[in-house]
């Protein structure tokens, strides 16, 4: 008896979603509410599991498709592992520019997926294998369930070049590499690339934006977390960061200016009484921003808790439509990757962003002597529609100085 698997339901106002990955191959045992399929969807992936245990049978379309909620996309076939053939993996085709090279120059073992390995290569990470010339299943894997990631594949790449080769008994004269040889890739973009394409040209040709920037001297910050951080650790099981700190300082700062944490709605204005920050984090598939919500009413352990599940589940590919749902003011920390400097876009509909980089040593005056400060630049990218120049430059200036007086964060002030 077989049972079809169809798109479950997606979220609200989300009707279709691409086959980003199939995790089980036909002929594959499958158990019970095991993940068979990956879907990208317009903010994140989702796993489609096994309605019954059995075997894999036919997949009804292909990695790329296009389907909606409730369209059948595979067959599970009851029984054992034993009760369907399976069919062999094929290889990943190669871009139309590559003709054929990638194939003609790798190792044997890059090309053939070991059939006794718990997971199946994604299009993406088989491409990156082959790609790089290295053995899969001598990889191992950050992914959701010790799945291979593009960037694991990467990794070891680079770890194999650095390491020195040895010496060969007869050297061989390598083949010269075509002069001037120049090679191209066309790669479809995700749904979730898409998405973020036309959201944040849309807040370009929608919102009046604009930037304002200050510098913040993080030496208060640095000194409070060393001292507490181990205490701090102690007694909440988590390590304390800088986020949570700017998290609590913008609090403070939209409380007193309301039209920053305030929403356009056709021709009204929405105010917000509770501050829900959304927080930009790094996923393989792009830039997410999952919602720390009432971040106004919470303690520095519960933010910096969410933060870190919110950066653990991005990584597996396991955040919710839930987790990204709403949000009133956004964080994005660009300082993690090295930025000095930057002019963040707002994320629709919110009217404004903060921009965090990263914190160097510079010479700064105070009480007439030249010092050195840990130092950071801080932006505030905003909606010019709705925010006044002198409200985002207050703005600024208050979560400023909090982050230089922390005190002001416990005294309300």
């Amino acid at each position: 008896m077989s049972q079809e698997v169809k798109v479950p339901t997606l979220g609200e106002s989300v009707t279709e979603a691409t086959i980003g990955e199939w995790l089980k191959q036909p002929g594959e045992a499958v158990a019970v509410d095991e993940p068979i399929a990956s879907l990208e969807t317009d903010k994140v992936a989702v796993e489609v599991p096994s309605p019954i245990a059995g075997v894999m049978g036919e997949h009804k379309v292909a990695v790329g498709d296009t389907v909606e909620v409730g369209a059948v996309i595979a067959i599970v076939e009851e029984g054992s592992a034993g009760a369907a053939p399976a069919k062999p993996a094929a290889a990943a085709p190669a871009s139309s520019s590559d003709n054929g090279t990638l194939e003609d120059t790798v190792p044997a073992q890059a090309k053939i997926h070991d059939p006794d390995a718990a997971q199946t290569l994604s299009p993406a990470v088989r491409r990156a294998v082959l790609e790089h010339g290295v053995d899969p299943t001598q990889i191992k894997g950050t992914g959701k369930d010790g799945r291979l990631t593009k960037e694991d594949v990467v990794a070891a790449a680079q770890a194999k070049t650095a390491s020195p080769a040895p010496a060969a008994a007869t050297p061989t004269p390598a083949a010269a590499a075509p002069v001037g040889s120049r090679n191209e890739e066309r790669v479809k973009m995700t749904r979730m690339r898409q998405t973020i394409a036309k959201r944040l040209k849309g807040a370009q040709d929608t919102a009046a934006l604009l930037t304002t920037f200050n510098d913040c001297d993080m030496s208060a910050v640095i000194e409070a977390r060393e001292k507490y951080k181990d205490v701090f650790a102690k007694k909440h099981d988590i390590k304390l960061g800088f986020m949570s700190f700017f998290a609590k300082a913008a609090c403070l700062a939209l409380k007193d200016i309301p039209s920053v944490n305030a929403q356009i709605d056709g021709d009204e204005i929405v105010y917000f009484d509770y501050v829900d920050i959304s927080v930009a984090v790094s996923a393989p598939n792009g830039l997410v921003v999952p919602v720390v919500r009432d971040a106004d009413k919470k303690g520095f352990a519960q933010i910096e808790k969410d933060i870190a599940d919110f950066g653990k589940r991005a990584k597996d590919g396991s955040l919710t439509m839930e987790d990204m749902k709403g949000g009133t003011f956004t964080i994005s920390n660009g300082g993690v990757f090295g930025g000095l400097m930057s002019t963040p876009i707002i994320n629709p509909p919110q009217s404004a962003v903060l921009g965090l980089h990263r914190i160097e040593d510079r010479p700064v005056v105070r009480n007439g002597e030249i010092v050195i400060r840990p130092m950071m630049y801080i932006a505030l990218s905003y909606d010019h529609r709705l925010i006044d120049g002198r409200e985002a430059v207050t703005a600024l200036k208050t979560i400023k100085e909090a982050i230089e007086d922390p005190t002001r964060m416990l005294i309300d002030l």
